[in-house]
Formats: structure tokens, C-alpha cells, sequence
């Protein structure tokens, strides 16, 4: 097992490797490994343990009420998939979670994990940080898809990218990851972002946007 990977977890953060030996040496888990495109977990299955991805990529998307599959986010190691989802009277998978390449998970029971946390501090602080941000990633999610038209998250994307300081912002993203997210065809993401750039909102090259007129893209932001 990759300690060095661990460190990077949020879950081990400001812990020493030989310290991540010591817990992980006394602390029953196992590692599964998943093929690419098989499932790890399908959406409104019951979380009862820790999973932390050890390599490779894995993606969470959903199914809206219309079939169209929405990619919500991938997750690189040493990421953790639904922390925020291990307690509560409601602890289920909210989403299907597959791997996009083979895969290794760490994988620590609950009951066991909620030992951990009594023993160690630091876990127990990192694991309320962990749950705290996936909260607010969510929340910002939600958000997102409420709004109505590509243009809408187009908009709300590129400003949430931008900040309040920067005028050039990078998505990271190729026309097909951002249909992906968006759970559209490719073509509509084409479409909108030339009439952004057509409107004069932005300049557009490659994954790169200039900012023209930031009020504009406020603007599609509200419904």
C-alpha cells in the first residue's frame, strides 16, 4: 500500500507515514480491486464502510427522472467516496460510483472506522473537515443544476471558476467533459458557449476563456 499516497488523503492529513503504518497495522481493512466500468457502488445502496481510492479514477454520475446520465465529479486518489454519507438516519449511496480505470479501494467497516475516530483525534478532525467540505460540494452542486438553461451553468461555471479577481480562467474541461457534467449532448455545449461568445460574455481559446463582460454572465445566472 502506497503511504505516501495516504498522506495526501484528507483523512491522514498531518500525519507522518510511519504514524499511518502504525494505525493502519492495527486497524482491520482490506483493499478490493475494481475492473474499468464495473460499478463500486450503485446509487441507493447502504454505505457501511470507509472507501478510500488507493489508484486509479473513479467517477460518480447520476440518472435524472428524464434518463439522462449527469456526471456529478471524478475522484482521483487518495480521494474518499461518500464520506459524507457513512452516519446518519439516511446513509445511503446518493449516486452510482464507477471506475473509469482499473482501480483499488481501501476499505475500513464502519463500526471499526467509528473506533478509530474515538482513539485519534486527528482522524476525528479530519473526518468532520472531510464531511463539512463534501456538505458545501453538494450544496454548490444543487445549486448548479437548478439552473434552467446550458448558458445558466455555462455562466455560473466559468464566474465560480473566475473568482472575484481573474478575467482568464481555465475549466480544465473539453467540450465532452463539460456535456458530461452538464448531462447534455456535446453539441449544446458547442452551441451555447458560441452564443456566449457571440453575445460578447466571452472570448473563447481552446479550454481558455477571457471574461468580457463578467455583469452579462451574472445576469444568466439568475432565473
Amino acid at each position: 500500500m502506497d503511504i505516501e499516497l495516504l498522506q495526501r488523503s484528507p483523512l491522514f492529513k498531518g500525519l507522518q507515514a510511519n504514524e499511518i503504518e502504525s494505525i493502519l497495522a492495527v486497524t482491520p481493512h482490506r483493499v478490493r480491486k475494481y475492473r474499468a466500468g464495473s460499478f463500486i457502488a450503485q446509487s441507493g445502496e447502504v454505505v457501511d464502510n470507509l472507501l478510500i481510492v488507493l489508484n486509479g479514477l473513479v467517477k460518480g454520475e447520476m440518472v435524472d427522472y428524464a434518463g439522462r446520465v449527469i456526471k456529478i465529479e471524478d475522484i482521483p486518489a487518495p480521494g474518499a467516496l461518500a464520506s459524507a454519507f457513512i452516519f446518519g438516519s439516511r446513509n445511503l449511496f446518493p449516486v452510482n460510483v464507477i471506475a473509469l480505470s482499473d482501480t483499488d479501494v481501501l476499505i475500513i467497516a464502519k463500526e471499526v472506522f467509528l473506533r478509530l475516530m474515538m482513539q485519534n483525534d486527528r482522524i476525528l478532525v479530519n473526518f468532520l473537515d472531510m464531511v463539512s467540505n463534501r456538505s458545501q460540494f453538494l450544496s454548490e452542486k444543487i445549486k448548479f443544476l437548478n439552473f434552467k438553461t446550458i448558458k445558466g451553468k455555462l455562466a455560473h461555471l466559468i464566474i465560480q471558476r473566475a473568482g472575484t479577481d481573474k478575467i482568464i480562467v481555465n475549466l480544465g474541461m473539453t467540450q465532452n467533459d463539460l456535456a458530461d457534467f452538464f448531462g447534455v449532448a456535446r453539441p449544446s455545449v458547442a452551441r451555447a458557449l458560441g452564443e456566449l461568445e457571440a453575445d460578447g460574455f466571452i472570448r473563447t481559446e481552446r479550454k481558455e476563456i477571457t471574461i468580457l463582460n463578467r455583469k452579462g454572465l451574472s445576469d444568466l445566472t439568475i432565473d
